[in-house]
This record gives structure tokens, sequence and C-alpha cells, in this order.
């Protein structure tokens, strides 16, 4: 399969598995500047994939799924809950009690947010959108991706509007902060 070939399913699933080897590197390392390197990452792919998924994949969810509107609600949800978790972990001493507790935390919520979109939402999203309309989204998620903030921002709105008119000057801020303190982004 080439990359041409990927779906939106491929994608998101990938980013599932990259985020949660992400987080096994992250109770492995033993050096600090390693485990803050690895966790801004993390939270840098995280935060991305998230925000790429409420441009583009929510709003076929709304569109296709029978139960759409109600999966896309309880997403953003999930999302705002690990937003917050993120935010913590960005500013949080890496040897600290607090980070491993909200590290636990985020892995809790990505499990269960994983498991409702590659258990449910995905199989029902290829079965319901025609293959190259998937791979049309596979490509504008990853255009995203490369244009959304780097940085969680709990505060601001979890929606494709905003995301589609102000998150491309918040992600090139969020890349300009990160060139001038030196954190890792992948």
């Amino acid at each position: 399969m080439t990359a041409t070939d990927l779906d939106v399913v491929d994608v998101l699933t990938a980013d599932h598995r990259d985020v949660t080897g992400l987080i096994g590197e992250i109770r492995a390392a033993t050096d600090p500047t390693v485990r803050r390197d690895i966790t801004d990452m993390m939270i840098s792919e995280l935060v991305r994939h998230a925000v790429a998924e409420e441009m583009y994949v929510y709003p076929a969810m709304r569109k296709y799924l029978p139960d759409g509107e109600k999966s896309v609600e309880h997403d953003v949800e999930e999302h705002k809950d690990i937003e917050k978790t993120l935010k913590r972990l960005e500013s949080a001493d890496v040897s600290s009690a607090e980070f491993a507790g909200d590290l636990d935390r985020l892995e809790e919520l990505l499990a269960d947010h994983v498991q409702d979109e590659e258990g449910d939402q995905f199989p029902e999203l290829r079965q319901r959108i025609p293959h190259d309309e998937l791979v049309e989204l596979a490509r504008k998620v990853e255009t995203a991706k490369k244009l959304a903030p780097t940085r969680p921002h709990p505060g601001a709105p979890n929606s494709e509007l905003f995301h589609k008119l102000v998150g491309p000057g918040v992600g090139l801020v969020d890349r300009l902060h990160d060139k001038l303190t030196g954190r890792t982004t992948g």
C-alpha cells in the first residue's frame, strides 16, 4: 500500500500508535531532558491530530453516521479533557508525582477515545463513505496537521470553523514559540 492509497482511518490509526509509542518512551526515559523532549513531541502530535479530526473527520461523521452528531459531541468532550491534561503535562516537572498522575490520566482518556474510534466509528466511516473520499480526507488531515497548533489551548473552541479560520495563525505562533524556546515538536 502506498501513501496515496492510505485513507483517513489509516492515518488516524497510525497517529494513535505513534502517540501510544511516545507515551511508552516517556515512561522508559530516565533523563529529565529526554523525557521533556518526548513529552513535548507527544503533546504536539496529539494536538495536531485532534485539530485535524475536528476540522475534517467530525464534519464527515456528522454527515455520514446515523448517530454522528452524538458521536462528535462525545469525542469533542473527550478532546477537551485530553487537552486540559496535555496543558498540565506541558508545564509539569517530568520527575514529579503530578506528571506521573497526569500521564496516567492521559493514557486512560486516550484508551477510551481510541476504543470509540477504532472499535466503532472508523469501521462505520469505511462502510458509509466512498474510498476515494476517505483518501481525500486523509490528504486534508495530513495538510491540517502541518498547519495546526502544536500546543494545547484548552480555552479555544473545539470547532471546525475556529480551526479553519484561526488555527493556522495559532499554529504559526506556536511553531515560532517552539523554535524560540527550543521545544521539540517532531
